[in-house]
């Protein structure tokens, strides 16, 4: 009604203006004040030391038959747990639930475990959680908190002719079931923007562990999902304030585990679930359960327990720092990741290449690898 009292007023008239026409010229991007992030080393929380279960063939999503058990086994993934676990649990729920099966036991408490409970769940079915330590205090605690779903998810020349499309559908599934915990208390999944710096040639290495001897032909498969993630841009000196020749940045997926799995175990609860705290030493404890069907999330632990041996240890250190919730960018440069959560700031030295750690299965905290780390990005704050 405001509109047409104006329109008979004659106040919407404007045929005398001048006619604009938009141009294609490129928006001018201002650098941002980004916050400085304090690399004191004197302000580490802790530092926690993860086991990325690697193999060769990828992930391990098969059925097997343990006495009278089915068991359904999902682990495996490398340093690609988190990132894939919407997809990985997809399948194995599927496998599970084949020939009618509506009782089914989880073994895990971790991304993989919590997923495909909450997914075997959902599909109608009667699900148990056994597990020797609920989230907090597994191996997937201790993930870096970024989407990265071919972070060593299988060595190039041992994986089948069809797993390319199986990691594929299974990135593609996980990407969208991420995307329904942005926004949510607590910011399980959010996005942030990564900026990735490099000095001049010859000005300094990467910083971090030496890698291990040999070379693994970590599969790449990244170039498969174009078009689906968001892409970086090159930046121009005056666009960022770091003092590096070269930059660019982009929005990266990112994951507040302490939260996510908070959510994921309340909505399990919440939904009819149990979870039974149990520790297994041998294939042949399976038989126990009422479950006729379990699946076996494990991660690193089915080394142990199934006598797995193709899985290599893949040691990742993370040196914390307490949350700076002005901080709210990622970094990337020299090996050093930099991702701001809201359980502390994560530092990670992954230096030359991802044979860093390869065959690693050292658990022990490396102080000075974490101060190296911190005084390498203290020098892109030094004049902040």
């Amino acid at each position: 009604m405001v509109l047409a009292g104006l329109a008979s007023a004659g106040l919407t008239s404007c045929a005398s203006a001048p006619v604009v026409t938009p141009t294609a010229t490129r928006p001018v991007f201002q650098p941002k004040a980004l916050a400085p992030l304090l690399t004191d080393p004197g302000r580490l929380s802790r530092i926690t030391v993860c086991l990325r279960p690697f193999r060769a063939q990828g992930p391990r999503i098969e059925t097997e038959t343990v006495g009278d058990k089915r068991v359904v086994h999902n682990y495996g993934h490398g340093g690609s747990g988190w990132s894939l676990a919407w997809g990985s649990a997809a399948v194995a729920r599927e496998l599970a639930l084949e020939g009618g099966q509506r009782q089914v036991a989880v073994i895990g408490c971790g991304a993989l475990g919590l997923t495909s409970a909450l997914q075997t769940l959902r599909a109608g079915a009667q699900v148990t959680i056994y597990a020797a330590e609920r989230t907090p205090y597994t191996r997937s605690a201790r993930a870096t908190g970024v989407w990265s779903p071919d972070s060593r998810i299988a060595a190039a020349a041992a994986v089948s002719a069809d797993f390319p499309a199986r990691w594929e559908a299974m990135a593609r599934r996980s990407w969208v079931d991420h995307h329904a915990f942005v926004g949510l208390d607590g910011d399980p999944v959010r996005f942030i923007d990564q900026y990735n710096l490099e000095d001049a040639p010859g000005a300094g290495g990467a910083v971090g562990p030496a890698p291990t001897p040999g070379r693994v032909g970590f599969a790449r498969y990244g170039d498969r999902l174009a078009g689906l993630t968001p892409r970086s841009r090159e930046l121009r000196p005056d666009e960022h304030p770091f003092r590096v020749p070269t930059a660019s940045v982009g929005p990266i997926m990112t994951f507040n585990v302490a939260e996510y799995a908070r959510q994921l175990t309340e909505a399990f609860l919440m939904e009819g679930g149990r979870i039974v705290q149990r520790t297994f030493y041998h294939p042949s404890e399976l038989a126990d359960l009422a479950e006729p069907v379990v699946v076996n999330c494990t991660g690193y632990g089915a080394r142990a327990l199934f006598r797995d041996e193709s899985i290599i240890p893949v040691r990742g250190q993370i040196a914390w720092l307490p949350p700076q919730p002005e901080v709210t960018y990622g970094l990337f440069y020299r090996g050093i990741g930099m991702v701001p959560r809201a359980d502390g700031i994560v530092i990670q030295a992954n230096g030359r290449n991802q044979m860093v750690g390869y065959g690693v299965a050292d658990e022990t905290p490396d102080r000075a690898e974490a101060e190296q780390a911190l005084a390498a990005l203290g020098t892109l704050f030094a004049n902040a």
